[in-house]
């Protein structure tokens, strides 16, 4: 499949594509085997589903569920219409309207590039993520992950975050003008997770993304290039608005987690995850069948106005909160993420206490699986 080739400068790897380490199955996206027929082998019977969803037929189910005949509401009768998909051209740039029209004419679709069924409603996918009938997924904070962290010292993970936050904070505050992503998002991750093994600073980055970050979060150790992606939408987002720079200075932790999550509603470092059927599943645009690779578009589902007020407003008090990146259990990849967002503006706003967005620049996101600000260029000095 082809991508836009988005390169961060100094990077070497494009800004559409995840960057992690080999082998983790939640930022990254693996190869899937197309749908297959159904088990029952019904191949050439229709087997039609409820809201006027996907049509299961055999070999014919990705065509079908692709495709929908348009009544001819200000169209011409009989137009066909296909389903857009996430991995079209300019999705990197502005995925939304995108995901708006598969919520709305497309909740089940089936998806050549991906090779997948796709889910785009929030409820459908909050289901995938947490139901068994779904398999073959990691997430942070879900039940098996929670239960496979113990003696995590939280006292020693607060300690090393606030210190690392701190230092770097300070590293550029002297400076005329700064870019967040590469300066600050980029190290405090791996930073602190340096600090909380052990490792020596200079051996940082080389170290804390292979076995050091496993001696501390085992398979949840990979999460360091999706905090990364997390922090700088979370830092875009309270920097963007003069009163969330205001509002947050000064704040409760209670109010910045509240700001986190938000942040991780509306702009989830993770688009796409990948779960597979281990059943036949009903959602609301049909029934997928066993055994069928299944795209969950997590940036969709958190901007569905069926679930969110104003879904595309960033706002710490709303009183519909939610998000999908973590689940609910405890892990310290996690933990680690909201410490860093805490800990994160405290130190920018107390090495900086006139920091701002240089002038005429507004964060833009790029990415498609995982997605995030480049760059947050700032002037440390106001």
């Amino acid at each position: 499949m082809s991508h836009e080739q988005n390169r961060e400068p100094g990077r070497g790897i494009g800004n559409d594509r995840p960057e992690v380490p080999p082998g983790d199955p939640w930022t990254r996206l693996p190869s899937m085997a197309p749908a297959t027929a159904p088990a029952d082998g019904r191949a050439g019977e229709d087997r039609a589903r409820e809201g006027g969803g996907a049509v299961v037929r055999g070999d014919l189910a990705p065509l079908a569920a692709r495709v929908r005949t348009e009544p001819g509401v200000g169209v011409a009768p009989g137009v066909r219409v296909v389903a857009p998909s996430p991995l079209d051209l300019g999705a990197s740039r502005d995925p939304h309207g995108i995901h708006r029209t598969l919520r709305e004419e497309f909740p089940l679709t089936y998806d050549p590039l991906l090779r997948a069924w796709v889910l785009s409603r929030y409820a459908d996918v909050a289901t995938a993520l947490t139901d068994s009938r779904f398999t073959h997924g990691h997430r942070p904070g879900d039940p098996p992950c929670a239960r496979a962290h113990v003696d995590v010292d939280l006292a020693a993970l607060r300690s090393v975050t606030e210190r690392t936050a701190y230092v770097l904070a300070r590293r550029i505050a002297e400076r005329p003008q700064a870019d967040l992503v590469a300066d600050f998002c980029h190290w405090l991750p791996a930073g602190t997770v340096a600090a909380a093994v052990g490792v020596p600073y200079r051996d940082m980055m080389r170290l804390v993304r292979g076995r050091a970050a496993g001696a501390l979060a085992g398979e949840c150790g990979a999460q360091i290039a999706v905090r990364e992606k997390a922090l700088a939408s979370f830092l875009g987002n309270v920097l963007a608005d003069p009163d969330q720079v205001a509002a947050l200075r000064d704040a409760p932790a209670g109010l910045v987690g509240r700001a986190w999550a938000e942040s991780l509603r509306r702009d989830p470092p993770v688009q796409i995850a990948v779960r597979r059927t281990g059943a036949e599943v009903r959602v609301s645009g049909g029934v997928i069948p066993a055994g069928a690779s299944v795209a969950l578009l997590v940036g969709s589902a958190g901007r569905d106005p069926e679930r969110f007020r104003e879904p595309d407003r960033f706002d710490p008090l709303r009183d519909d909160p939610g998000q999908l990146t973590y689940g609910s259990g405890f892990c310290p990849a996690v933990v680690l993420a909201g410490l860093e967002a805490e800990y994160a503006l405290r130190a920018l706003f107390a090495a900086m206490p006139r920091l701002r967005l240089a002038d005429g620049f507004r964060p833009t996101a790029t990415g498609l699986i995982t997605r995030a600000p480049r760059s947050l260029i700032v002037r440390p000095g106001g």
